[in-house]
Order: structure tokens, then C-alpha cells, then sequence
């Protein structure tokens, strides 16, 4: 949405406070649509996040509540706007069920899946192979992968890991050295752009949410992971997460101001083999 795509919402809160509240928030976003499901018996879910001052690096601790109650009946509702749509993004906070069944939806329509593993929940390697694109962090990709990844070279191994277990595509992003894509044809580093951030609560979000979006507009994946390191490096100025996404525009200034950063690529194809 503001980072320049079409948006329909999908989600589920519960009957207390807290769901009235997202109701309405997400109303005010400006989402072109919003389907919003209602739990009786479970609270809306919430997260409680902790900011650390020296880096702006967070933790958080997530109450899934209502999210993990999604039902196949709710999922068929889905179906129609999944298979017209062009991309479908989801995250792992609903239960594994109701994700499953709408990566299945999408495969059938021939929509694009992007999962991004968070919050962690252990996921077979039979749903990894229906997904287009995964966008783990690093500790994410460790737990995907069973390599453990703190940093480039380490990606580089846990992405040959992830392609062996069929994984067509995936990026692992890499907080402050940015981000390793990884195609299945040769692995590329996207730059991290200069920032002065406040706080990194956002900073996932934004990232998916900037690279689907130009990814439905018909941008290519290097291009889009490079637009989405420069939106994210806008999000994380910001504090809070709700209400730091810039817009399209801003995040394209960003990106034309550093015309000397661009994708790289780190292991061509003859080295995947050797990669591990």
C-alpha cells in the first residue's frame, strides 16, 4: 500500500478491547480491502516489544491468541481473493493449518507465496518447497537450516542448505550487513542503506511489505530487494512499527541518492556445489 501496491488484508483478532482497537486502526490505514475474522474464545493476539538503546535492536515476545484459530471455513472464504491476486505474503503467526491451506489456494491459482518465518514456528520441508520466495533473518535461516548464521559467509551455507531442501528462492536478511539473496541460479549481497535508526521493531515488516509490493508490480527480484533495503532503511528512522512505513516516493529518493549501491554477486553457480 504505501510502498505503491494494491492491499488486501487478511487477519483475525478476538472480541476484547484489543480487537475493537485493530478494527479500527486498520480501517484508518488505508488497506483497499480488509477481511478481519472473529474469535470468541481466544484474546486478540499481542506482542510485547523491547528496544535496546545503544543499537536499536529489538526483541519481542508474541501472544498469538486469536491468530491461531483460523479455520478451514475462514480459509475458503480467502480462496477467491488469493487466486486473484498476485502475490500472497503471510507470516507464521497463525496456526500451521490455516497457513498450509492458503499456500495451497495460491499454488492452485498460480499466485506467488512469500513466507516470512516469524514469528518462529517449525515448518516441513513439504510446505518449503510450495514456497516461492522465503525471507528468513539470520536466526531464522539458522533454525531453517541448521547452520547457524551470523553473517555472509554463513548465509551462503545455510542457503545452499535451504535450495537442497528444495527452496526455489529465498533472502536472509542480515540486520546491519544487510542481506544475502539467493535465487537458485547464483547467490547476490543486498546492501544495507545509511540510516539513523531509532528502533528495528518495523524493520521485517517493511521489508516484505516493500518487496511484494514491487514484486506484484512486475519489478525483478534483485531490483525489489534492492528497493526494499532502501524503504527499510526509512522504517527503522522511525519508532514504533504501526506507523513508520514511508512512502513509495520517499523510499525511491532513498534509493536514487545512493546510486553507488547496488546488488552483488558473492557465488556464482559453479560455487553452490562447493557452498557447505
Amino acid at each position: 500500500m504505501r510502498a505503491g501496491a494494491r492491499v488486501h488484508y487478511i487477519g483475525k483478532v478476538g472480541q476484547d478491547d484489543f480487537g475493537q482497537f485493530a478494527r479500527r486502526h486498520l480501517e484508518k490505514t488505508g488497506f483497499d480491502t480488509i477481511t478481519l475474522f472473529t474469535c470468541k474464545e481466544k484474546p486478540t493476539g499481542n506482542a510485547l516489544i523491547y528496544v535496546a538503546g545503544d543499537d536499536a535492536e529489538n526483541m519481542i515476545s508474541v501472544y498469538p491468541g486469536a491468530n491461531l484459530t483460523v479455520s478451514a471455513a475462514e480459509v475458503a472464504r480467502c480462496q477467491p481473493t488469493v487466486a486473484a491476486a498476485n502475490i500472497l505474503l503471510m507470516q507464521l503467526e497463525n496456526n500451521l493449518s490455516a497457513i498450509q491451506r492458503m499456500v495451497d489456494i495460491a499454488r492452485a491459482a498460480g499466485t506467488f507465496v512469500i513466507i516470512n518465518p516469524a514469528p518462529w514456528q517449525k515448518i516441513s520441508d513439504t510446505l518449503l518447497r510450495k514456497v516461492d520466495l522465503l525471507t528468513p533473518n539470520s536466526t531464522e535461516a539458522t533454525l531453517l537450516s541448521g547452520v547457524s548464521v551470523s553473517g555472509v559467509d554463513d548465509a551462503i551455507r545455510a542457503a545452499t542448505a535451504l535450495h537442497r531442501k528444495g527452496v526455489r528462492q529465498l533472502i536472509i536478511t542480515l540486520g546491519t550487513q544487510g542481506a544475502l539473496l539467493a535465487d537458485g541460479e547464483a547467490m547476490y549481497r543486498i546492501p544495507l542503506f545509511p540510516a539513523q535508526p531509532s528502533g528495528s521493531t518495523g524493520a521485517g515488516d517493511a521489508f516484505n511489505g516493500a518487496l511484494a509490493a514491487r514484486l506484484a508490480a512486475g519489478e525483478p527480484l534483485k531490483q525489489t530487494a534492492l528497493f526494499a533495503s532502501a524503504y527499510t532503511s526509512l522504517c527503522v528512522e522511525r519508532p514504533g512499527a504501526a506507523n513508520a512505513m514511508p512512502l513509495y516516493a520517499d523510499a525511491l529518493a532513498r534509493l536514487q541518492a545512493h546510486p553507488t549501491l547496488r546488488v552483488e554477486t558473492i557465488a556464482p553457480p559453479d560455487a553452490l556445489d562447493a557452498a557447505g
